[in-house]
């Protein structure tokens, strides 16, 4: 895609920075961001550590790619929407009294009107994550019924796609649609136990494959002049099937779903993933927002990102004139204020003070603790100028972990074996990549902002609230399959002994 102004794509630069002001005053952890009209790219804003050929993890972002398989598929005749689904499982089914199982239609998996949410996978620890989705015995609903997320349900077309063609969910992707439109050789699935691609959670993408995605889907399947996906399904994919929300109108994601891909505002429609991984498409502006970050437990941090973004910038575009042209005049004054703001910005870090009066009390000293949530038996604290680490010994040993203050400290958070290409599998000798910051919320209150940075993305906060000789801990994380042992709170007590320089 062409790189062009803001201006030339009917897009006001202030329009643009007034959105971005308000993403950053509510301290979002964005990653990059791009806005597209037609086939130009009119802004795009990486924060390091980021960047244009990062793969980035996008959550169920997977699923409205799925939806697209499931589309090719029929295309080639190998399934029908109102096809049970038992009737390609059944052998997984075997033993399952729960006749909804295996009625359910791929049109209803397809609009997550499934007859029951799926069991946990990951903590399950299974070794065949489809036989661990169609052996759910739980109470289901009627199929159909009710808009139901189901994961799970989506992991299970993906799955279908591969025991149809009989290859893995991206090699067919890539055949009938990634090499077509652009998208990178490189991009992945991550997979789950039994081999089956993590269709509903781990496509690894640059944004712009996303954007190539989104306007692929947005032309309604067609690229070049060329119809690659049947009209007709992809319309259906991206329109109001079902309701998502008992109250009419209610939020960015409450105006109803298609096929794995939801709708928002001015009928507009989006890919939509955990954390704010968004691929947001307005069919009357002819728009698209790609946003990437990680917001995992912000409830109101989608609305803020698309929300605000109709009402900042979408809202604003001119629409073309009688000779379909849109270009407002140049503002070289308006461009030049948003590059450099911009340019300023950097991956969200935790904000306060970078120093407090009671370091010197506590610089290099050990805590200990009793038995406790986290495991953690000892802990004490290092500072630096800009910089420090937290030391700690829990059951695997003894940990350190950097972190910047008030900055980011990139590197790796110290905790082994968590997954890597294969979800919920224990992987030895495998560590994150992390970004931590600390700093003084209070004179005794110290925070510490951890953000995995990784295939994997999740946030962790360490409180230490100081008193005298003591100090109270609390852990809290959100993370889908990690940092499960660094949840909970406890109250340290100061060791008497000679400080210790490492």
């Amino acid at each position: 895609m062409i790189k062009t102004t803001p201006e030339h794509g009917g897009i006001h630069s202030s329009y643009i920075k007034e959105w971005l002001e308000g993403i950053e005053a509510a301290k979002l952890s964005t990653h990059d961001i791009i806005i597209a009209r037609g086939n130009k790219i009119l802004f795009e804003n990486y924060r390091a550590p980021f960047h244009s050929d990062f793969l980035h993890r996008m959550y169920s972002v997977s699923k409205s790619f799925v939806a697209m398989a499931i589309g090719f598929a029929m295309q080639d005749g190998l399934l029908g929407l109102d096809d049970p689904i038992g009737k390609y499982f059944s052998s997984e089914l075997d033993g399952n009294p729960d006749p909804n199982m295996g009625t359910q239609t791929i049109r209803q998996m397809l609009m997550m009107s499934t007859p029951k949410k799926s069991r946990n996978w990951l903590s399950a620890r299974c070794d065949d994550r489809v036989r661990e989705y169609f052996q759910n015995t739980i109470t289901s609903a009627p199929c159909g019924s009710a808009f139901m997320y189901d994961s799970s349900g989506s992991f299970i077309l993906g799955a279908l796609v591969e025991r149809l063609t009989g290859i893995k969910l991206i090699n067919y992707l890539r055949e009938k649609l990634f090499d077509k439109i652009g998208i990178s050789k490189k991009v992945p699935f991550l997979y789950c136990p039994g081999g089956h691609s993590w269709g509903d959670s781990a496509l690894l993408a640059k944004p712009r494959d996303l954007l190539l995605a989104a306007r692929f889907m947005l032309n309604g399947g067609s690229w070049d002049g060329e119809q690659l996906l049947d009209a007709e399904y992809v319309k259906a994919a991206t329109s109001k099937l079902i309701d998502t929300n008992s109250v009419e109108g209610a939020g960015y994601s409450g105006q109803g779903y298609g096929y794995q891909i939801w709708k928002s505002y001015d009928d507009s429609f989006f890919f939509n993933g955990m954390g704010c991984q968004f691929a947001l498409c307005i069919p009357n502006s002819d728009i698209i927002m790609i946003y990437n970050g990680d917001n995992q437990g912000l409830n109101n941090a989608g609305e803020l990102i698309i929300g605000s973004f109709f009402e900042k910038v979408a809202r604003k575009a001119k629409m073309p004139d009688s000779n379909g042209s849109y270009s407002l005049p140049e503002n070289t004054d308006a461009l030049t204020e948003l590059n450099i703001y911009a340019d300023s910005l950097t991956l969200a870090f935790e904000d306060g003070e970078m120093h407090s009066s009671i370091e010197k009390n506590i610089d290099g000293r050990w805590f200990i603790l009793d038995e406790n949530p986290m495991g953690i038996k000892r802990f004490r604290l290092c500072f630096g100028v800009d910089s420090g680490h937290f030391e700690y010994t829990n059951a695997q040993g003894d940990k350190i972990l950097n972190f910047g203050l008030c900055r980011n400290e990139f590197g790796l958070f110290p905790e082994e074996g968590y997954s890597r290409d294969v979800g919920s599998v224990y992987c030895p000798g495998n560590y994150y990549k992390c970004a931590a910051s600390a700093a003084w919320k209070s004179e005794k209150h110290l925070r510490l902002n951890v953000q995995v940075i990784d295939d994997y993305y999740g946030r962790l906060w360490i409180d230490l609230i100081f008193d005298e000789d003591s100090v109270a801990i609390k852990m809290q994380k959100t993370a889908e399959d990690f940092f499960t042992t660094y949840i909970g709170e406890a109250v340290a007590k100061i060791i008497e002994c000679l400080k210790i320089n490492i």
